[in-house]
């Protein structure tokens, strides 16, 4: 049986700081990455491939900056 995973930790995009914010970013990235692919041991084995490949490490940038987009728009951050 696969584990549930909650998305969005503590169920709000709203944090005190856009530091905060930026963490938050790359741990709902990293979800999405355990959602797609809930096998840990398929993760470790892949990891060694996409830390070796510029486009995967840019693609996995380009997830987090969505990310902290929607935080920040959340959190009125551009204010």
């Amino acid at each position: 049986m696969s584990e549930q995973v909650q998305m969005i930790p503590g169920n709000s995009l709203i944090t005190k700081t856009p530091e905060e914010g930026r963490q938050l970013a790359v741990k709902m990235a990293r979800l999405v990455i355990k959602a797609t692919q809930p096998d840990a041991s398929v993760r470790e084995k892949l990891r060694p491939i996409y830390a070796q490949d510029a486009a995967m490490l840019i693609a996995i940038g380009q997830v987090v900056a969505t990310e902290f987009a929607t935080i920040a728009a959340a959190n009125n951050y551009w204010k």
